[in-house]
């Protein structure tokens, strides 16, 4: 398995990748589709999405976007069916995080759903802790818990 940064090549990995993962757990909400309809612009703002592709195929996907504040979102994490449970999606996690933080981040956030378990224990594994969830900032329907994790080097 390798971990490759974007290419265009992949957008519609990503879009697809991304969009079986919602429609399968919850549903496609306006700020999920601004985001699969851009992801080049996002690249070109300073975004990065990482891949883990194995045999031509990609497995998982993962983006992190910067916000404001030397803070980096942490998003848009999918993995195909057949793959989870493997360290695909943790490896493009990773290198999101890698990405961020030699891009300047001091601070890491996301947003989850509780219910998905599995997500939850890879963020926490990673460093990842639960803060108040911003509603009003996030604007997400479906999203219920907020996780952050301080770069302290």
């Amino acid at each position: 398995m390798k971990i490759i940064p974007y290419e265009s090549k992949y957008r519609e990995d990503f879009i697809r990748l991304n969009t079986e993962w919602l429609e399968r757990f919850y549903w496609i909400e306006d700020f999920d589709q601004n985001a699969m309809d851009h992801v080049d612009e996002l690249i070109q703002k300073g975004a990065m999405a990482y891949f883990a592709v194995e045999n031509g195929e990609v497995l998982a996907t993962c983006m992190t976007v910067p916000l404001e504040n030397d803070t980096w979102e942490m998003c848009k994490l999918a993995a195909r069916n057949q793959y989870t449970g493997t360290g695909a999606g943790n490896s493009v996690f990773c290198a999101c995080m890698s990405y961020a933080v030699s891009h300047g981040a001091k601070r890491l956030v996301l947003i989850s759903c509780t219910g998905l378990k599995a997500a939850i224990h890879l963020y926490r594994k990673n460093g990842f802790h639960e803060v108040p969830y911003r509603k009003d900032y996030w604007k997400s329907e479906k999203a219920d818990i907020e996780m952050e994790k301080i770069i302290t080097s």
